[in-house]
């Protein structure tokens, strides 16, 4: 094998920021690509096969080119540069990092952080309902929420209303002690951390006052009309396929509706199907509805929860694999252990 060579300049303010603490993401690239790097005097050299050179270039060059842009380099960043390189798709992250869907209440940028989750919030532009589908940590409730948020500041709806099914109390709140709020709010925790991260505490309990955002069970859709309103439905593969129903013809006329899931962690009794999943199959080709599926490569949290979604997803491809063996052998009439 022919080795090549490539030396480029690295300033050295953004020296640290590239290539980690320790030089972390430097090794995490060596290791990845195959090259050996080296630096010496403001300089790095990188030394392996023209493929392995160019793979490893072009991840630092699109580090190099966050840095300048004044982004603090994450792990995650790395990961994902990484990834994409081997699926020779550099330069992704660099135009999906100009995406801008709006700021936290500390100031914060909430963008998209892979194109996954590009293609989910260019599908809530476009799309009067979309579903969005995927493992935890990839970001589907909350760029949903600022989505909302964002329609809500900009006058293009009237309200938010955030729901999810209360399943762990089997939607039936009576026997829980206190008022309705105090019952319910244990359920929609996750709701409200976000709405108090991305708009604030104070702004959150004005609006909520006026009756301009609303947090409530699914229950409580029952009868009603939602015009002019930003709906998001969480927890959906834990609604029935009859809630699900429910749900979707309260739509009116103005809303934008987002209904997120995890058909991986439904808490529905087993002879019980989810409403998600029969929502993907009876309205997958209607016009005006988009199914955008998330993956263990759009995690944004901890990499190690990216390595437990993906270790997840293969146990189950696997067993998935196992069941339709099985179950072709019974329709077969051979019993399981026996020879022909």
């Amino acid at each position: 094998m022919t080795l090549e060579e490539h030396i480029f300049d690295i300033p050295s303010e953004h020296e640290q920021n590239v290539f980690g603490q320790f030089d972390a993401y430097l090794k995490k690239i060596e290791r990845v690509t195959g090259v050996s790097a080296i630096t010496r005097d403001g300089g790095l050299k990188l030394i392996g096969s023209e493929l392995q050179v160019e793979q490893a270039k072009q991840v630092l060059l699109e580090l190099l080119e966050l840095a300048g842009r004044g982004r603090q380099i994450t792990e995650q960043n790395v990961d994902y540069v990484l990834s994409l390189a081997m699926e020779k798709q550099s330069g992704a992250l660099l135009e999906i990092d100009k995406e801008l869907i709006c700021h936290t209440i500390s100031g914060k940028s909430i963008k998209p952080k892979t194109l996954g989750q590009k293609q989910y919030v260019d599908a809530i532009r476009d799309n009067m309902i979309v579903f969005g589908i995927g493992p935890a940590g990839t970001g589907k409730t909350y760029l949903a929420m600022a989505m909302a948020i964002t329609a809500f500041k900009s006058n293009e709806v009237e309200r938010i209303i955030l729901t999810r099914p209360a399943i762990e109390a089997g939607e039936k709140l009576g026997f829980l002690p206190g008022d309705l709020q105090s019952k319910v709010d244990p359920y929609l925790r996750p709701l409200y951390d976000a709405l108090y991260q991305i708009m604030g505490a104070e702004s959150f309990q004005k609006n909520m006052e006026k009756g301009l955002i609303e947090v409530a069970p699914l229950a409580y859709m029952r009868g009603r009309t939602l015009d002019n309103a930003f709906i998001i439905l969480d927890e959906a593969q834990n609604t029935t396929p009859a809630q699900m129903k429910m749900f979707l013809t309260r739509i009116g006329f103005g809303s934008k509706v987002v209904v997120t899931g995890d058909e991986t962690q439904k808490d529905l009794s087993p002879d019980v199907r989810s409403g998600l999943e029969v929502a993907e199959k009876v309205l997958g080709r209607v016009e005006g509805i988009s199914f955008c599926r998330l993956t263990s490569k759009d995690v944004v949290r901890h990499p190690l929860v990216q390595k437990i979604v993906t270790a997840y997803e293969e146990y189950e491809r696997k067993a998935a694999g196992r069941k339709e063996k099985h179950d072709a052998k019974h329709r077969k009439g051979v019993r399981p252990g026996t020879r022909n």
